[in-house]
């Protein structure tokens, strides 16, 4: 069908450094190897698909697709609150990594689907996962000049000094990438100044 040749969401490449696409190119792609309906209902946002598809197979709720991602991740990325709602009242497992190592908090920070970013961590998600680059939640907020989701962060216990796997702070991200507004906020928020110190020696 049309739909498994639509490029979604996607972030390609691994390297000890973490490189800029981590950041600029945070969607998921989409094939049809391993790809079951409820992923292409949650793509997609439809509800009363993923209500019908767990009433008579409810193993299906965590199920992985070829990318390790669950309807939880797809649905974050794509920014489908209603759907994220409904997982979660289906006691989907909130932190499952996909093959980025990236939970759905953060592919929902990545992705900048706020809303949804913000009922997971309503609901106990982990701040502080990391993916694969060393990234949390927070250093994608802070690339993105987020405020609004740094300080929903903040609010539940995200380390503000976290480094990624190039040792870079949210802090550090922030000023490489002059983001003036989020400096301003993590410092004020006791972000660790000599980090961004120690870079310039």
């Amino acid at each position: 069908s049309s739909f498994l040749h639509t490029v979604w969401k996607a972030v390609v490449g691994a390297t000890d450094e973490v490189p800029a696409r981590a950041y600029s190119q945070p969607w998921y792609t989409i094939d049809e190897v391993d790809f079951w309906p409820l992923h292409k209902a949650a793509c997609l946002g439809n509800l009363r698909e993923i209500e019908i598809i767990l009433s008579q197979e409810p193993y299906l709720l965590d199920i992985k697709d070829s990318a390790y991602r669950t309807a939880l991740h797809l649905a974050c990325a794509n920014g489908h609150v209603d759907v994220v709602r409904l997982l979660i009242e289906k006691k989907c497992t909130l932190d499952r990594h996909d093959s980025k190592q990236r939970t759905p908090l953060l592919k929902a920070v990545q992705c900048q689907e706020e809303e949804c970013a913000t009922l997971l961590l309503e609901v106990g998600a982990d701040p502080n996962s990391r993916d694969l680059y060393g990234n949390t939640a927070l250093h994608y907020a802070a690339y993105h000049q987020n405020l609004s989701l740094a300080e929903k962060l903040l609010a539940h216990s995200a380390c503000i000094d976290a480094k990624n796997r190039s040792h870079h702070t949210p802090l550090l991200l922030a000023v490489r990438n002059n983001k003036e507004k989020m400096v301003e906020f993590l410092l004020k928020n006791g972000a660790n100044k000599d980090e961004v110190d120690k870079s310039k020696r």
